[in-house]
């Protein structure tokens, strides 16, 4: 049966907080140094490795971390997730996103319905649809194909999946699989709209509205920025547009589109880029078949997070050291660095799903939790943020963990040689010596030059950063944040933290303030 308790109440987590901490420095620099990067390493799906060498854990901490996950019971919580049972608590739901890409456990059914058959479905009408439109049945007004994609929605509905293109652009177009660009708009501030429009042939475009409800403000903000952009240009905005929403909206039988796909409430927005949601807009940019590629991917990388052993399960054991950094050694904060110029929009995406997920501070009963619970995520990939924020991160009064992502390949497969050496290498070159710096430091009389080091890393390894291996990163990191709201006994699937604002933005619009509401409101114009 499973409990639901918080961490502090764990005998295990006791264990934990009285383990001997571990010098990095000493581990990293003496005898076994090098046997240690060999062997703490676990395979992931699509060729990657998760490797945490450089993390502060020896074996004492490793067996702790595992005792932990038995006794706060984290594969049978996993095992109740894709099952079926509610643990979406807060909002009294499924949580199915795991399903989008595959079938881990029992059939379940919801709202009358199979819901895997449910998501294939919507998958396959994607694919036909993009096919459709690639050798053009579905055209323009004028009979010409589409040439461009544009997503207008927010939050998850834009994240992921505007990092997901931008992770497969390159790789889509030497591997001459790229059909369509693609563009996004999310902010409501009217100049990203404007900016997108200006940038774009609109009568060679087809938008894409991502609302569950039908009823998001700033997207039906944006929509109605597009649909005047399309009357302006003597354009029928219906023949232009489909709609990725619920079957229950306003969107979903309106003559206004296309067509219409649909999500539902059991995949939060911020788990939604292996939906319809991410679908949509990667079948029409790169063809159906990579987005199943990339589908692949995470579902493999599901499988691996069903496995009981804690150490071979690499999901599972990332979220155990970050539960260790943040309530035992106190690190506030973590950093997603990779080494990839291609995911430069995957540290973005990682912090909504994580700070949205877990940022918490009440239990997933409504109780309080008296430790800390999700960390603050940020992140640039390098080596641009080796010459901005680096400074802090080697030797600023914090010590922020490290979490590298790394490729031996470049996407493009072509490359330059200079002063003996490849960018790529160069680029290679950079990751593993930030690793080395940051675990063992340097010691230097200057004190402006010392390195304390004993700052803790992991590194994601690949061989390409492929369609299959992006969706085994994302649902590597899906996991691990899902695994840390068990660990944590937070409802990771709901997002309470985001509703006030909204709700206060409405009442300055209604013109219904007072207080210091309606002061911000009249400085800001309103």
């Amino acid at each position: 049966m499973v409990t639901w308790n918080n961490l502090n109440t764990l005998a295990s987590f006791q264990t934990l907080s009285e383990t001997e901490r571990v010098d990095l420095v000493s581990a990293m620099t003496g005898e076994n140094g090098a046997e240690r990067v060999k062997n703490y390493s676990i395979p992931m799906a699509a060729g990657l490795a998760y490797n945490y060498a450089a993390k502060q854990v020896d074996e004492k901490v490793l067996d702790a971390l595992v005792k932990l996950a038995e006794e706060a019971q984290l594969g049978e919580k996993f095992a109740a997730l894709y099952n079926g049972e509610v643990i979406n608590t807060g909002e009294k739901r499924l949580v199915l996103h795991h399903m989008t890409r595959g079938q881990l456990g029992e059939a379940v059914e919801a709202d009358g319905v199979d819901k895997r058959a449910f998501y294939v479905e919507q998958q396959e009408r994607i694919a036909e649809f993009a096919n459709k439109v690639h050798n053009g049945e579905i055209t323009n007004a004028a009979g010409e194909k589409f040439t461009t994609v544009v997503q207008i929605g927010i939050g998850g509905s834009d994240l992921g999946p505007r990092a997901m293109y931008l992770a497969l652009e390159n790789w889509a177009k030497k591997n001459d699989t790229f059909k369509m660009e693609a563009k996004f708009i999310s902010n409501v501030d009217p100049d990203d709209a404007a900016a997108v429009l200006n940038s774009i042939d609109v009568a060679h475009s087809i938008f894409v509205l991502v609302s569950k409800s039908g009823t998001t403000l700033e997207t039906l903000t944006n929509e109605s920025f597009v649909k005047d952009a399309l009357k302006n240009a003597g354009l029928d905005a219906s023949k232009h547009m489909i709609a990725v929403t619920s079957e229950t909206s306003p969107l979903a039988k309106s003559d206004d589109y296309l067509a219409a796909f649909f999500m539902d409430d059991y995949i939060g927005g911020r788990y939604s880029s292996t939906s319809a949601v991410g679908g949509a807009v990667l079948s029409l940019a790169f063809g159906p078949e990579v987005f199943a590629a990339f589908l692949k991917g995470a579902a493999e990388e599901d499988k691996l997070s069903l496995n009981q052993d804690v150490l071979q399960n690499p999901a599972m054991l990332d979220a155990l050291i970050g539960v260790y950094e943040r309530n035992v050694l106190g690190y506030p904060s973590t950093a997603i660095l990779p080494y990839s110029q291609a995911l430069s929009r995957f540290p973005a995406h990682l912090q909504q799903l994580d700070m949205e997920s877990n940022g918490k501070s009440v239990n997933r009963f409504g109780g309080p939790v008296d430790y800390p619970t999700g960390p603050v995520i940020f992140g640039e990939p390098g080596t641009n943020g080796q010459h901005s924020f680096y400074q802090l991160l080697h030797q600023g009064t914090d010590i922020v963990p490290l979490q590298f992502i790394g490729f031996k390949n470049s996407q493009i497969g072509t490359d330059v040689v200079i002063q003996d050496s490849t960018s790529q290498q160069k680029l290679c070159a950079n990751v593993a010596a930030q690793i080395v710096a940051f675990a063992c430091g340097k010691a230097d009389e200057n004190k402006n030059k010392n390195f304390e080091g004993g700052r803790p890393s992991s590194i994601i390894i690949g061989e390409a950063l492929t369609p299959e291996a992006l969706g085994a990163l994302l649902a590597h990191f899906e996991n691990k944040v899902m695994f840390q709201g068990f660990v944590w006994n937070v409802n990771s699937f709901d997002q309470e933290g985001v509703q006030l604002g909204k709700v206060l933005a409405k009442r300055v619009l209604a013109h219904e303030t007072d207080g210091a509401l309606k002061v911000f409101s009249d400085l800001l114009n309103i």
